[in-house]
């Protein structure tokens, strides 16, 4: 690792950006002023140590990761107390500098402390919407991976955009929440807020709950924030239709962060991008890092990640292979691929690698990468569940893949899952009912087994026979 900051010399601090494009170290500790303009589209990992003071910033300074298309790692370590410090940084500024800076700041803490998707949450911030159904990348944060219980909200979400109405749209979230739970401050005392029937209405629940409760209902579009008041929560036409017409809403209570309460936060497993061959994998990376230093250019200009992680997953020994591996094409095979193909053959020879020759040639792009991936872990014997985790899929989508697998005519031996989950006698009997059937289907298994057994358990024991049987 090597520092980045205003305290070097600007050829310290050339040098080190060098260094870090040329791959000759793998991180870089930096002030945030580092790595603006730099062309690095294989950065892996942004971890911030202090939180930044905006959405805008955060935004910013993570972008820096992935932009090849490949993993990008974003952590963000969190404490209140931080908050608390760029708050007090604040205070010999203008008043209304002041206003824009905490309101800035309480949206990091939101971000920071929610508990509903992030890429839901930032996008909500910038005036777009997340759609659950065709968007991109939903399940790439460690709220989405790791939900927390949801509990049903629908009598709170009313009451809280019925005070909203109620005070004359008048309070920011954290003096609406006060007014809720009955804690009085001198603004509310001023508006005599607190001699309203409604003051304190919320007071069974604390105030984080009623803070996670905004937060979520903001995102659902019920209350918005009046930029021009500093975030002053007003209602919308869908947060009073909602209050007309009351329908069910589950809401999650955000993470809490302190010193004395640890409510078991579990940070994002490693996701997508994870190749089916980690030696090569990295043998392709020193040799891609030797001939860049040969040709006095950045790595990334020879293959870029996903391609390299392509190559161990398909172990292209030719230049016409290789021109199919993802983000190569014809022009860059034959310009830098010769030492590549080389080393994979060796590697290949070495190890007594079976190719899979069929599938190299039939399918090109990340699905054909899915299922290399799928079949070179299940010759590794690695349980199917962290196969399917690895990948980010739940077991059912996971099974469709295996089974698009087998149904294309290649063999996969799951006997080592397929022994966990079902004894010698269960798998004789399923057997024996594929093989006097006249369908495949399983909903005509379950209805013949009529409990005795599940959908994934014979979903799987039906791959294993397709692969014996019809393969």
């Amino acid at each position: 690792a090597v520092p980045y900051h205003a305290g070097l010399d600007a050829k310290t601090r050339v040098k080190h950006q060098d260094m870090f494009l040329m791959e000759d170290c793998d991180v870089v500790v930096a002030t945030i002023a580092f790595g603006m303009g730099i062309d690095k589209p294989d950065v892996r990992f942004v971890i911030h140590h202090d939180i930044p003071k905006s959405i805008e910033s955060y935004y910013q300074e993570t972008g820096r990761a992935g932009r090849d298309g490949g993993e990008g790692h974003c952590l963000a370590y969190y404490s209140y107390k931080d908050i608390e410090k760029l708050e007090k940084f604040m205070s010999g500024k203008p008043v209304a500098e002041q206003e824009i800076g905490h309101a800035l700041l309480q949206e990091v803490v939101a971000f920071a402390e929610t508990s509903i998707s992030r890429r839901k949450f930032i996008l909500h911030y910038f005036g777009e919407e997340f759609d659950n159904e065709t968007g991109e990348g939903g399940d790439l944060d460690d709220n989405v991976r790791n939900p927390k219980k949801q509990i049903e909200a629908q009598d709170q979400v009313v009451t809280l955009i019925d005070v909203v109405d109620k005070t004359n749209e008048k309070y920011k979230s954290k003096d609406l929440v006060n007014v809720i739970i009955g804690k009085e401050n001198a603004l509310i005392n001023s508006h005599r807020t607190n001699e309203q029937p409604y003051f304190g209405i919320g007071k069974d629940h604390e105030d984080k709950y009623w803070m996670a409760l905004i937060r979520q209902v903001l995102v659902a579009g019920f209350l918005r924030k009046d930029i021009e008041t500093y975030g002053v929560l007003k209602t919308t036409e869908t947060g009073m239709n909602f209050v007309k017409h009351p329908e069910s809403f589950m809401m999650t209570e955000d993470h809490v962060f302190d010193e004395t309460n640890d409510d078991g936060v579990i940070t994002a497993s490693k996701g997508g991008g994870a190749v089916a061959d980690e030696v090569l994998m990295k043998m392709l990376k020193d040799l891609r890092k030797q001939n860049a230093k040969k040709l006095g250019v950045p790595p990334f200009v020879i293959f870029q990640d996903p391609s390299l992680e392509d190559m161990s997953l398909k172990y292209p020994i030719t230049l016409d292979e290789l021109s199919n591996v993802h983000g190569v094409g014809e022009g860059k095979a034959k310009k830098y691929g010769k030492d590549f193909i080389n080393l994979i053959a060796r590697y290949v020879e070495e190890n007594d690698i079976e190719r899979l020759d069929d599938l190299i040639v039939k399918s090109t792009g990340s699905n054909s990468s899915l299922k290399l991936y799928i079949i070179q872990n299940i010759d590794r014997k690695l349980p199917l569940d962290d196969i399917a985790s690895a990948k980010g899929m739940n077991m059912s989508d996971f099974i469709k893949e295996l089974e698009a697998i087998v149904y294309s005519g290649t063999k996969l031996n799951i006997n080592y899952w397929i022994d966990e989950v079902l004894d010698e006698d269960q798998q004789e009997e399923i057997h024996e009912y594929f093989m006097e059937s006249e369908t495949d289907k399983i909903e005509t298994a379950l209805e013949e087994f009529d409990g005795d057994y599940d959908d994934e358990e014979l979903r799987l024991y039906r791959i294993k026979f397709i692969s014996e049987v019809a393969n």
